[in-house]
């Protein structure tokens, strides 16, 4: 009797369990189709962006450099996002081993952590933080990407370090999702290849600094979409197979439970009819 009580608070928690994570997949599935389009929306406009100031520096003198350009010595900057919350498979585990392995090869680094679990690592790694905040859990804003691009300007123009990086998770389905480490600052001059005449209006000199702020905004922007996508698209797929498990584990246990009443019920049988013999043969 005790063993049949235990498989049905089992079934119980199953099925409880089963209900919650189909909740939680159903919240990741209205949120990621929205995530989806912002990120791979976002991403014509980057590389145009990026095209387009390749092209004003390619009609520049190379001695001209602006300041996102220098390049100093000294530590580097990375700049890492993870979802403030887990449940989304091995998204977060693979953020955190790419960060330590960052980190084995280059000591210096200094961090500015986006999302609480990428935060704790840092701060298990004994490595300074230069400032921290939350991802959020809702579709990012531009607004968001002010405050680091102010910090990012302290450090960099105030060559407090040599460089810039940027580590998140990349979009590139909703049943994949890779880190990705770029380096943003400083930007590379590409030389791309002269192609059709084109007309500047202002001047190259007086274009370069504007493009440049904004290719930083956008490029850290568009990693804040990518990092949204990326999560929800993991708990989705994360919550659907533990809904799947979780049924899969009730349904096994009510066989169980199944195969224990019936037998309870059987030994009633037999102890009923052999009491009956008994009395009987008496």
């Amino acid at each position: 009797m005790a063993n049949l009580l235990s498989l049905k608070r089992r079934i119980r928690a199953a099925g409880n369990v089963s209900k919650t994570t189909r909740a939680m997949q159903m919240i990741a599935v209205s949120k990621l189709k929205r995530a989806q389009d912002a990120a791979l929306a976002g991403r014509p406009y980057v590389e145009k962006l990026s095209s387009i100031t390749q092209d004003v520096l390619a009609r520049l003198d190379k001695n001209h450099q602006h300041a996102y350009m220098k390049k100093g010595t000294g530590k580097t900057l990375v700049i890492v996002m993870s979802p403030d919350k887990g449940l989304c498979g091995g998204l977060i585990a693979n953020l955190i081993r790419e960060t330590i392995n960052l980190d084995l090869n280059n000591k210096d680094n200094i961090y500015i952590t986006i999302g609480k679990r990428i935060e704790s690592t840092a701060v298990k790694l004994q490595k300074e933080i230069v400032a921290s905040f939350k991802f959020g859990t809702t579709l990012p804003t531009f607004d968001s990407v002010m405050p680091i691009v102010k910090i990012v300007d302290e450090y960099f123009l105030g060559e407090k370090v040599e460089s810039v990086k940027i580590l998140s998770t990349n979009f590139l389905s909703i049943f994949s999702q890779k880190p990705k480490l770029d380096c943003i600052l400083p930007i590379e001059r590409l030389y791309p290849k002269e192609s059709a005449f084109s007309l500047f209006e202002p001047s190259p000199e007086k274009q370069l600094p504007i493009l440049l702020r904004h290719l930083l905004e956008m490029t850290i922007y568009q990693r804040f979409l990518e990092s949204y996508a990326s999560e929800q698209g993991a708990r989705m797929v994360a919550m659907q197979n533990a809904t799947d498990n979780a049924l899969e584990i009730a349904q096994s246990l009510m066989l169980e439970y199944n195969k224990g009443r019936q037998e309870k019920i059987t030994n009633e049988i037999l102890d009923i009819g052999g009491s009956a013999f008994t009395f009987a043969y008496e």
